[in-house]
């Protein structure tokens, strides 16, 4: 039986080790290495003799981008199977993560509890992602299709104003949203809150569901435009 060697690049000391144990639970996957940080990553990446099948990687780690190890991983091995397992899920990240050479992108939201098993079917061949993903990239690619079509010049065009209700975010969403503002990793609001980066997690998953964006930055500008958070 062939056996992989897999790589673990995850901050979340929970969620590194929920990987960790599924990989180590998995017979034909070897569980190389965890680690939290981007310099861990490349230390160990850099060791003689330390080869990776499997990149399983976050890319909002504390002290640099998921993407810089994929590359690396890539660069040492060109047949190192990438995958992202990342909160991001806008179509920036994925297309720089699949541009870098991720062959997979999954949204933590949306990770499975075996995630060994994704591991194997990308190993078989597939390429494995979030359907709320590839729905935005396609919706992407659709509305720029669209948008290079050309428009009769003598079309006629009415245009139509219509008034949408501001959302509402709750006391604790607007103080996360503000602290985001300021410059705060989820780290640090987590621990100003007393509790999980999970929870932190969800808390701005439910802001970037209410304010229809994808990012921190489109949730700042959203909210400040809609009133909801001042500068």
């Amino acid at each position: 039986m062939a056996h992989w060697q897999v790589l673990v690049v995850e901050d979340d000391a929970q969620t590194r080790a929920f990987f960790a144990a599924s990989v180590s639970g998995c017979a034909p996957l070897v569980l190389a290495a965890a680690v939290g940080t981007h310099a861990e990553a490349v230390a160990w990446l850099q060791q003689p003799g330390h080869v990776v099948d499997v990149l399983l990687v976050d890319l909002g780690l504390p002290d640099g981008s998921g993407l810089d190890i994929i590359r690396r991983a890539v660069r040492l091995n060109p047949n190192c199977e990438p995958l992202v397992i990342s909160m991001f899920g806008d179509e920036d990240n994925v297309l720089a993560s699949i541009e870098a050479g991720a062959l997979g992108y999954i949204h933590k939201d949306a990770a499975p509890d075996d995630i060994a098993q994704v591991v194997l079917d990308m190993l078989a061949g597939a390429s494995p992602i979030s359907p709320m993903i590839a729905r935005r990239v396609l919706s992407k690619y659709r509305t720029s299709a669209l948008h290079s079509l050309e428009v009769p010049e003598k079309l006629p065009v009415r245009v139509v104003t219509v008034a949408l209700e501001s959302p509402r975010l709750s006391p604790r969403e607007t103080e996360v949203l503000s602290l985001i503002a300021r410059g705060f990793s989820y780290a640090e609001i987590a621990r100003l809150h007393t509790v999980s980066i999970h929870t932190v997690q969800t808390q701005i998953k439910s802001l970037y569901s209410k304010l229809a964006v994808n990012s921190k930055t489109e949730a700042v500008f959203e909210a400040t435009r809609m009133g909801l958070l001042h500068s």
